[in-house]
């Protein structure tokens, strides 16, 4: 699909087989509550209690690491409602929506960095459930190699794919049956480990630096709402265009926020008891474990009888988030030009999906260093794009005209200079303030060049593993310096591209029926 292709081209290929078309107005009658369940279910799993030690590993105390969850994880999913706004100000996916702001042809631009934060998350979701599945097996005496990976591996990734070309109606029904059984093994989880919770030694856990909590504040954000950010608005476009969006904010910030702020405050309990005794079976802490198997560790903690049932509730948590991942990817290859059938975007994505899972389980050191240099590598493009959209959203007084975002010669242009010339900027200035999580991988050591430059940072090279010295070392400002840049700069500068796009267009009661 090209960037020329019209609306009504679009809409003869038929409904969930191009996926960006424009949604017809009668098929749009879902409810605001309607998007808690993908929301929650996707953010309802076990590995949020792995995010209790990843917050602690920046060297915070409790009471720091309760504060950064809560702000953090509350405020990031604020943002992905703000963007969902545009989805009932619209009727197709966010990256199509996106043209708004950059153009039809500019869209290319964040659409690429979409597509690799969408094929991110849904790899390193299938790592984790390849790697649990390999720990449960070994847990119960079972074999845990390379074959079992392999398989494991394969059915995964064919049951994201499958579910994610079934399309948005499936995905929702789907979501809600999985809220209930993730939720309640997940509580079982919670129960049957309440007995290892030591307040004594929670309350010893030092406290921090303001550099240190910003660190960790960074990480939570862009491992929770931010990193769900470019997908908001593929979920609301079948909300109603009468729809509050001050409901559709809440809904999708109770949705997404409720049940990671309630895991990750657990996660805290649980790993500031536990974090630094030894794992059983080795020589490492049971934080080291978590970093290297972030759901499958956890499990060893439980009796025998839950394995299967733990295995089976984590597996398809991860698996309710892949999905929502693959899907939307799918969607962004097409926003970008690609001819595919919407389910053959999908089958592509499963592919790279495999390959990616192949590397960080068969070839990577640990998890956790290749899953922090994702978040921040791809989290400052992807923080500049939401600020610029946010600013763009709150800019606008009219629906979309949805003709326009199909046509680079339309009110929205071809590519929107001030819009594309943000985000790069303020990717550039981002990526200079912040450190990559894999400081002894040579060939991904060049970020953080402003903070060696003018904050003292510097790496340390040691036999034993490499490390960033400074006091901002990892803090990682630049994802919201990029977010704040993209905001205010096309707060100020964009407005009158807004008002002169927007002038001549008809008010929302005064708008036509879509036809098919």
């Amino acid at each position: 699909m090209s960037e020329s292709t019209s609306l009504e081209e679009v809409r003869r290929r038929g409904v969930e087989t191009t996926g960006i078309e424009i949604v017809e107005e009668a098929e749009r009658t879902a409810r605001p509550s309607d998007l808690f369940w993908p929301w929650f279910a996707a953010n309802i799993s076990v590995f949020g209690i792995s995010y209790g030690s990843f917050v602690l590993g920046f060297g915070i105390s409790f009471a720091q690491a309760a504060v950064v969850t809560v702000v953090g994880v509350v405020l990031s999913f604020v943002a992905c409602g703000i963007i969902a706004i545009a989805g009932k100000r619209g009727s197709a996916p966010t990256m199509i929506l996106s043209r708004a702001a950059f153009g039809v042809r500019g869209q290319k631009l964040p659409g690429v960095v979409s597509w690799l934060v969408s094929i991110g998350w849904e790899t390193f979701l299938a790592i984790m459930a390849v790697l649990a599945t390999a720990t449960v097996f070994r847990e119960l005496g079972w074999s845990d190699g390379t074959a079992v990976q392999i398989i494991a591996m394969v059915a995964i990734a064919g049951l994201i794919v499958a579910a994610s070309v079934a399309g948005y109606h499936v995905i929702m029904r789907l979501q809600s049956y999985l809220t209930w059984i993730t939720g309640i093994v997940t509580v079982l989880y919670i129960g049957m480990t309440l007995d290892q919770i030591d307040m004594a030694a929670v309350a010893e856990v030092p406290s921090g630096s303001t550099q240190q909590v910003i660190g960790a504040l960074v990480m939570v954000m862009t491992g929770f709402g931010l990193g769900w950010i470019n997908i908001a608005a593929d979920w609301s476009r079948y909300q109603r265009r009468d729809t509050s969006g001050a409901a559709i904010v809440a809904w999708n910030t109770i949705g997404g926020a409720l049940a990671p702020t309630v895991l990750v405050l657990y996660g805290l309990l649980l790993v500031g008891s536990i974090g630094d005794q030894p794992y059983p079976g080795g020589e490492m802490t049971w934080s080291d474990a978590i970093a290297a198997d972030p759901v499958g560790a956890l499990a060893t903690l439980l009796p025998t009888w839950l394995l299967l049932p733990y295995l089976a509730a984590a597996v398809l948590a991860l698996v309710s988030g892949a999905v929502l991942g693959i899907y939307s990817s799918g969607l962004t290859l097409l926003s970008l030009g690609v001819r595919l059938p919407r389910p053959a975007a999908a089958g592509i994505d499963g592919v790279i999906l495999t390959l990616g899972a192949v590397y960080v389980v068969f070839f990577a050191e640990d998890f956790l260093g290749p899953f922090q240099s994702f978040l921040i590598t791809l989290g400052v493009p992807l923080a500049a794009w939401a600020g610029i959209m946010m600013a763009d959203i709150a800019l606008r007084r009219r629906d979309y005209d949805e003709q326009a975002l199909f046509d680079a010669r339309g009110r929205y242009g071809s590519v929107d200079v001030v819009a594309v010339v943000t985000m790069i900027v303020a990717t550039v200035i981002g990526w200079g303030l912040v450190t990559n999580g894999m400081p002894d991988s040579e060939w991904n050591n060049w970020q953080g060049y402003l903070l060696k430059a003018f904050l003292g940072t510097e790496l340390v090279e040691d036999p034993a593993g490499n490390s960033w010295a400074g006091d901002w070392s990892y803090a990682n400002l630049g994802v919201l310096a990029a977010l704040a840049i993209g905001f205010v700069v096309s707060w100020v500068a964009r407005r009158p591209t807004v008002r002169r796009q927007e002038a001549g267009m008809v008010d929302d009661a005064e708008r036509e029926p879509v036809q098919a």
